[in-house]
């Protein structure tokens, strides 16, 4: 695995290889440096474990966004890297905020409401075709085709070829794994694939108009300099990777929380109105992205550690989720309505895009799992991405009791 020296002076602080396969964000380690301090060394920099800090440093106008250099950090040779570095997520300044006003029509909290009976026929739908198997593979089976063929009908896509759209998606996730370099291979025919699925929509909306969100941003680029042919390219492979891998990666880990704590899944069951709560403790305690990334813009002095520019700054979002600093009971519990605010979706000017949707469509997935799906738990043992980077379960048998299902 490619690394980094850390630029940080500061020895007395613990050292954390986020690069090792073996490394968790949520290991006791952690933890023991979380009570000794609000900081730890990582092979690019600094690590923030506190919630207080992760705060107050989410904002801070000395840090920019930091996963523009994932791939150079980690290896990702090719041209994801290139996509990587070019996507509205990495763009700071004028030319972010540019392609912002862009993209955000498309996640605006409206149309939340108007695509919740959407969420629910399609939730209800995938249920219906394995409930009566008495098992299922999570993750091929729900969360998978959930997360595409939502994104699919939020962009006015038809949503059958699904299947394809989330194997590219897959392939182009495992870039933000801290396994990735040893997934060039899949990480580039992902990425191909979806370009010329992205080609194909933009040929289809310059040659007869649709009223859709893609349409608008076909005409953006029409226009002259709103948008060039290659951030148009770009945008449309990333709001079908983004929308997909993130909420496919969170469904399996709302999932494994709820295996682990039955009495929570079955009030969920008996209170479906819980559910856009629990989606924010899911968010809270096991995001998908461990880490927020920043980068030191200029020289800085972050409470007495001199922290060069060009330093990465992971914000890690779990740590601060459990900090009992901030919740004095940081335990899974759906019943908390007022917890501080979460992290997993990042912070400031470069808070997620999608995070309306992604809130809206988890909530009523979650609410109808446990409606219909009573006594969940494990047939065997997940199969899991590295606890570091990005993560989620690549395999989830689950069962239920068959008696109560419906």
């Amino acid at each position: 695995m490619a690394t980094a020296e850390s630029p940080i002076d500061a020895p007395d602080l613990p050292f954390f290889d986020v690069n090792d396969l073996a490394f968790s964000v949520r290991s006791r380690d952690v933890r023991d440096a979380r009570d000794a301090g609000p900081y730890a060394r990582t092979p690019y920099g600094l690590a923030v474990l506190r919630y207080a800090e992760v705060n107050r440093l989410v904002n801070d106008k000395r840090l920019i966004q930091g996963s523009a250099r994932w791939a150079e950090h980690n290896g990702i040779v090719g041209d994801w890297g290139r996509w990587w570095a070019n996507i509205v997520l990495n763009k700071e300044g004028a030319e972010h905020v540019r392609l912002r006003k862009l993209v955000n029509p498309a996640f605006a909290s409206r149309h939340v409401a108007d695509l919740v009976p959407k969420f629910q026929e399609l939730a209800n739908e995938l249920i219906d075709g394995f409930v009566g198997d008495g098992q299922c593979e999570f993750i091929k089976q729900f969360a998978d085709p959930y997360a595409t063929r939502v994104i699919c009908r939020l962009l006015g896509v038809t949503d059958e070829n699904w299947a394809e759209l989330s194997a590219y998606s897959e392939k182009m996730g495992l870039a933000l794994s801290i396994s990735g370099r040893e997934h060039l291979d899949e990480i580039q025919w992902g990425l191909e694939r979806m370009g010329d699925y992205a080609d194909g929509l933009i040929a289809e909306r310059r040659r007869a108009h649709h009223d859709d969100f893609l349409q608008s941003l076909v005409d953006a680029n029409e226009d002259g300099d709103r948008l060039s042919d290659l951030e148009l390219r770009d945008t449309v492979i990333l709001l079908f990777q983004g929308g997909i891998e993130t909420t496919r990666n969170q469904l399996g880990l709302a999932m494994d929380l709820f295996v682990r704590h039955p009495d929570q899944w079955d009030l969920l069951g008996r209170e479906p109105d819980l559910a856009a709560n629990a989606v924010e403790e899911v968010m809270r305690t096991r995001p998908t992205t461990t880490w927020v990334t920043r980068e030191a813009a200029e020289d800085c002095d972050i409470d007495g550690i001199y922290v060069p520019k060009g330093t990465t700054v992971h914000l890690f979002t779990e740590s601060s989720g459990t900090d009992e600093r901030a919740y004095p009971d940081p335990s899974f519990d759906i019943r908390q309505l007022d917890r501080p605010k979460h992290f997993a979706f990042g912070g400031g000017r470069h808070y997620c895009l999608g995070h309306f949707i992604a809130r809206g469509d988890m909530t009523e997935a979650l609410a109808l799992l446990a409606q219909r799906l009573p006594g969940v738990r494990y047939v065997e043992d997940p199969v899991w991405l590295p606890d570091s980077g990005n993560t989620g379960p690549q395999r989830q048998v689950i069962t239920w009791d068959p008696e109560e299902a419906r």
